[in-house]
């Protein structure tokens, strides 16, 4: 049989009715004057930040409306269940605040929690909308997502090449100026040929709000290419540069016809002319057909994955060894147990301890990014980043396992008269090899996948080559990365157990 505990509590200083008016005009005050201060505090507190949160969003939601019923009106229009349901619990609280500070004024009457369970259901609601959580298009774009995931999980076909061979044919075009309008390609039997129209145009520019203004539609008709292949479609500009233009976010390509002809539209895209440039300016539209040849030989991606790979492991080794090299002697520094001696040894304790960690709080990104100004872009920018965060990381467990040492060897060799470096590597360091290679190899690995990450912002390492390959869609491309940095860290994590269990 459950049986209810009271906690012994002091009379209320004021009576039940008083509570509750207090609390409706400030939540909270009754539960206070009631002897329950924690509890007081802590519905005061939450119903000020709902109340804050409450405001902020609604002036969020239903900005650019002028007073504050009116935006209340707008944000309702706009978002009229998270708002509605967001004010109809705050008035409950409200009211149910009210009602508990009465009774609490009877100190044999239970507390009562299930008021928190509503705060945190509208904290949670709150966050939701602030996170702006939307699982409709969650599962709705969910075969959007698949396309670049299959990729990403299944990249090699990415991973080999072959030599190719191509076979295309160019139309020029005039654009944005004023000149003589190129003649029509001249066909040669057996050549591939394309004809475009119209043969002058505009390209697609942006307006003042960074918006795409289309520019001319082109119909492209092609013939004497292979037949059934896939044909891509290039654009080359007045000097020369060639890129391939997009549609719908693909690059802009056709397959060809039993007969090897094809036609298709495109919209002139968007390329930036040089203030610079003076008289007719030339664009060319190009088709072609790429077919491979020869044997198979690794790709580019592939052989740049491995090359910045090695890099990652390397960056990370060597951030490991000078983080050791640099946190043995700061270790011994931040152990309250070797420098309580004397208030000079505590007063250098503290100091140790204070920058071990506040250089700890901040996270190897962002030193990462302050490394790339300090000491620029590349591999060293992120073992410098590394280096410092291992060397607080490291100081700490180095100091903390010092401190938890059997004392018994410490006295004894004290007791002989040695000096106290004799009693720090007769006495402390023997104690400290294992905690010492367990949290080196601990931090080897962190330090390794953290390369990963810190190339993201120019760290070096393969994370800047893997955001450029997502910032280019290059899926496959990126997949290979992914790949190699799981197959690192997997093979890592073997080595370092198997280090763990021999030293350990």
């Amino acid at each position: 049989m459950n049986q209810r505990v009271y906690k012994e509590a002091k009379n209320s200083l004021v009576s039940a009715p008083v509570a509750a008016l207090l609390s409706l005009f400030l939540p909270g005050l009754g539960q206070i004057l009631a002897r329950r201060i924690q509890r007081g505090l802590l519905l005061a507190g939450s119903m000020i930040s709902l109340a804050g949160l409450m405001v902020w969003r609604i002036r969020i939601i239903g900005r650019l409306e002028e007073g504050f019923w009116g935006t209340l009106a707008k944000a309702l229009s706009r978002n009229p269940l998270f708002v509605g349901f967001s004010l109809l619990a705050l008035i409950g609280i409200w009211i149910w605040i009210v009602i508990d500070a009465a009774r609490q004024t009877d100190k044999k009457k239970q507390y009562g929690n299930a008021i928190f369970a509503l705060i945190l259901l509208v904290f949670f609601a709150v966050g939701w909308q602030i996170s702006q959580i939307d699982l409709v298009r969650l599962t709705r774009d969910a075969n959007e997502a698949w396309t670049p995931l299959s990729k990403i999980l299944w990249p090699w076909d990415a991973a080999v090449t072959r030599d190719t061979e191509s076979l295309e044919a160019g139309a020029e075009l005039l654009v944005d100026s004023e000149g003589e309008i190129p003649p029509v390609p001249e066909k040669r039997p057996g050549e591939p040929y394309i004809l475009v129209e119209p043969r002058s145009g505009n390209l697609s520019k942006l307006d003042e709000n960074n918006k795409v203004v289309p520019g001319t539609e082109l119909t492209i008709r092609g013939e004497n290419f292979e037949p059934n292949t896939h044909t891509e479609i290039w654009w080359s500009d007045a000097i020369g540069n060639e890129f391939q233009p997009r549609h719908e976010g693909r690059y802009l390509s056709v397959t060809t016809d039993d007969t090897g002809s094809f036609e298709l539209k495109m919209v002139m895209p968007y390329r930036l002319v040089p203030p610079s440039a003076r008289g007719p300016q030339y664009h060319e539209v190009i088709a072609r057909q790429v077919s491979e040849v020869g044997p198979l030989l690794p790709s580019e991606p592939l052989l740049l994955t491995i090359e910045l790979i090695i890099e990652t492991i390397f960056m990370g080794m060597m951030a490991t060894i000078f983080g050791i090299i640099l946190s043995v002697p700061v270790s011994f520094l931040a152990a309250r147990n070797l420098m309580s001696g004397s208030w000079v040894t505590m007063t250098i304790y503290y100091i140790t301890r204070t920058i071990l960690n506040i250089v700890r709080a901040i996270e190897p990104l962002i030193w990462a990014l302050i490394a790339v100004v300090w000491v620029g872009l590349g591999p060293f920018a992120g073992i410098v980043a590394l280096t410092i965060h291992s060397v607080a990381a490291l100081g700490k467990l180095y100091s903390e396992s010092i401190e938890s040492i059997n004392p018994g060897p410490i006295e004894a060799i004290q007791a002989t008269g040695a000096t106290k470096l004799q009693t720090i590597m007769f006495a402390v360091v023997p104690q400290m090899i294992p905690p010492f290679v367990s949290f080196t190899i601990y931090r080897w690995d962190i330090n390794v996948r953290m390369s990963t990450v810190i190339g993201m912002v120019g760290g070096g390492g393969i994370g800047f080559l893997l955001v450029q390959y997502i910032r280019l869609l290059e899926y496959r491309s990126a997949g290979i990365a992914v790949w190699f940095i799981a197959l690192t860290v997997s093979i890592l994590d073997y080595v370092s157990a198997e280090i763990r269990n021999r030293f350990v």
